[in-house]
């Protein structure tokens, strides 16, 4: 029996345009009210993932920043930050690779220091509370994650400038500009497991959906592992199930087949 529903949003439960379809309001509730919980696993910013769920009163929980952090009710349940002198440090990484537009995702909000609109345009999709800083070495909040924004493609360009630190932390290529470096004991999977040992819940009660490659540890994690139609060759090698079109609601469409038998 499903306990626990695990959804990514980015091209798994938001469609192209980024929205939620709207079938998956009745859905919601009709897991909440078997007592199913629902979370969204994410690399996104807590405060941007919540707005996007501001339909849902309660009953969700967030795994934010690609699993630094647990929210439930805007309580932390958990949650990892980098050191700051290992932040720093990666920080000085990025600055020298030619592509790399450096945030860094803190507790309280994220920062960066190019207001570069087309850069802006970007952030301003995964990111709701930001601030424009000069110096990124010097800001007063706890990194989550350092997250580089590479506009000319990440696996192909930021992602190989931190080949040296694959071993000491965890460099997760999270969509097709998109790059986030986390402690190396975290990732979504970690995070959820963190999440299920709480519940007391198990993989055989787990059902979860993805479509990148930092979705990968997120899908060991559960039985019921569904790759989107448009996931990444990887994730597909190891997900039990399919999960459909993220443009035709294919998350929904799963969990009422196999959960609710609809």
């Amino acid at each position: 029996m499903i306990k626990l529903i695990v959804t990514d949003m980015d091209g798994t439960l938001l469609n192209d345009e980024k929205k939620i379809d709207e079938s998956f309001w009745e859905v919601h509730k009709k897991i909440t009210d078997l007592g199913i919980k629902f979370v969204v696993a994410s690399g996104r910013q807590y405060f941007n993932i919540i707005k996007n769920f501001e339909r849902l009163d309660k009953n969700i929980i967030v795994l934010a920043e690609n699993g630094a952090i647990i929210m439930e009710d805007e309580k932390e349940l958990y949650s990892k930050p980098l050191k700051r002198e290992d932040a720093i440090e990666l920080l000085k990484i990025g600055r020298a690779l030619p592509t790399a537009n450096l945030i860094f995702c803190g507790k309280k909000k994220a920062y960066l220091e190019d207001g570069n609109p087309e850069l802006i345009k970007e952030v301003e999709k995964y990111y709701t509370k930001f601030e424009i800083v000069e110096d990124l070495t010097k800001v007063d909040d706890e990194a989550l994650k350092i997250t580089i924004c590479d506009l000319v493609g990440a696996e192909e360009n930021s992602y190989k400038g931190y080949k040296d630190y694959y071993d000491k932390f965890k460099v997760s290529v999270s969509g097709e500009i998109w790059m986030d470096i986390t402690d190396k004991n975290i990732n979504k999977g970690i995070a959820l497991e963190s999440l299920q040992n709480k519940l007391g819940i198990g993989r055989s009660e787990t059902m979860v959906f993805g479509d990148y490659l930092n979705d990968y540890e997120l899908l060991k994690q559960a039985e019921y592992s569904f790759a989107m139609d448009n996931a990444h060759p990887e994730l597909k090698k190891i997900a039990n199930y399919n999960g459909g079109n993220n443009n035709e609601a294919g998350v929904v469409k799963s969990i009422k087949k196999y959960v609710l038998g609809e």
